[in-house]
């Protein structure tokens, strides 16, 4: 082992000691209660049996859909998949692959076995995972590789650092010429820019839905604080005018207090309220989504979506692809830098603070719906897969 590796190794193993408590804590809230006890204490988190596969590394949920098409073609091949969060595990067991969590990095020495290739999605820089693998001989890619506005300047601060991490990068797929310029910046070397993959994936649905007839409305993937002021948009907004508002939060614990929110607005203000697990007929005046996957079937019926996840300055915003995808009329927030790429080719879109959402509303009468006019190219990509 380095010696830069082998004192990095050590702090990883001093931070995991002190940070222990809060590890066993935090353990025991739902979000957390299989991720950190196989990431930090590889509970049911063996490595994998199989050696020289290919193997992806994503975070979340958004990141293990963005492989569907890739891992369409390559059927014929062993593929293992590792996650951060549990969104992201359900979502990777969906696949003809062997899925893990990624442990702790201190653990990664000896848990990680060689394979052909590690692909690595997006952001997820850990430095303990590139140089283990390829001190081990595996080849390691990175894959809709970004930096987003709001990180440059933390990055740029430790270039020393993610040089050396870089180093054991083969080969870097970035975004956009944005990206390539700020990995250059940081000294990686090999880069092509060939666009964000969620582009290449196919968007459907899985239910039909019997549209009301009114004008429908879905806040979709929101966050803690953002429900407030959609209800009190859409309070103002049926005023005047019919319609209906479905919320579909982001995270599934949040589903009991969402929905205590909105009943006090119901309360508050005359409308009536129901779960969609209870009522599938969108008769009330307010619907919360208390199940998964059911995101884009309420797309497929909506006529404007509130794209959550943007209207805090920290979370970064959502995929806009999938209710551009269903012509819904998108709002959403103005801190949406992790989806810039995206954002870039989605037309007809009102980027608006929290305290504007009503006037959006009133606004998109006069807007056609969203669209995406752009696609992407995989060749590049499946060429280099395969030829390992």
């Amino acid at each position: 082992m380095k010696p830069f590796t082998l004192l990095y190794y050590i702090v990883s193993v001093a931070l995991y000691v002190i940070a222990l408590p809060l590890i066993i804590y935090l353990s025991f809230k739902q979000k957390y209660k299989k991720s950190i006890p196989s990431r930090f204490f590889l509970v049911n988190n063996s490595s994998f049996d199989k050696e020289d596969a290919i193997w992806f590394h994503v975070c979340s949920l958004g990141e293990a859909r963005a492989l569907k098409p890739i891992l369409d073609i390559l059927q014929d091949r062993d593929v293992l998949i590792t996650t951060i969060t549990q969104t992201g595990q359900s979502e990777a067991k969906k696949y003809n692959a062997d899925v893990r969590y990624l442990p702790y990095e201190m653990f990664l020495p000896f848990w990680m076995k060689k394979q052909k290739l590690l692909i690595v999605l997006e952001a997820e820089f850990w430095y303990l995972l590139f140089a283990v693998a390829h001190a081990k001989g595996t080849k390691v890619v990175l894959l809709n590789a970004r930096i987003s506005d709001k990180s440059v300047k933390k990055y740029l601060q430790f270039a020393w650092f993610y040089k050396k991490m870089l180093g054991n990068v083969e080969i870097i797929y970035a975004q956009s010429e944005v990206d390539k310029n700020r990995f250059i910046a940081l000294g990686a070397k090999r880069i092509k820019v060939i666009g964000n993959i969620k582009l290449a994936g196919k968007i459907s649905h899985t239910k039909e839905y019997a549209k009301p007839d009114t004008e429908l409305i879905v806040a979709g993937s929101t966050h803690e604080g953002e429900e407030k002021s959609v209800l009190a948009a859409f309070v103002e907004y049926i005023a005047e005018n019919s319609a209906k508002l479905i919320i579909v939060p982001r995270h599934p614990e949040r589903f009991e207090s969402v929905y205590q929110l909105m009943l006090e607005c119901g309360k508050n203000n005359s409308l009536s309220i129901s779960k969609l697990s209870e009522n599938v007929n969108f008769e009330t005046d307010m619907i919360l989504v208390d199940m998964m996957g059911e995101l884009n079937n309420v797309y497929n019926i909506s006529d404007i979506a509130i794209l959550g996840g943007a209207f805090k300055a920290d979370v970064g915003g959502h995929n806009p692809l999938e209710p551009a995808f269903f012509g819904c009329k998108i709002i959403t927030g103005k801190h949406f830098f992790h989806q810039k790429e995206l954002f870039k080719y989605v037309h007809h879109v009102q980027y608006v603070e929290k305290n504007e959402i009503y006037k959006a509303l009133e606004y998109a009468k006069q807007l056609p719906p969203s669209m995406v006019e752009e696609t992407i190219n995989l060749e590049p990509i499946i060429k280099k897969i395969l030829e390992n």
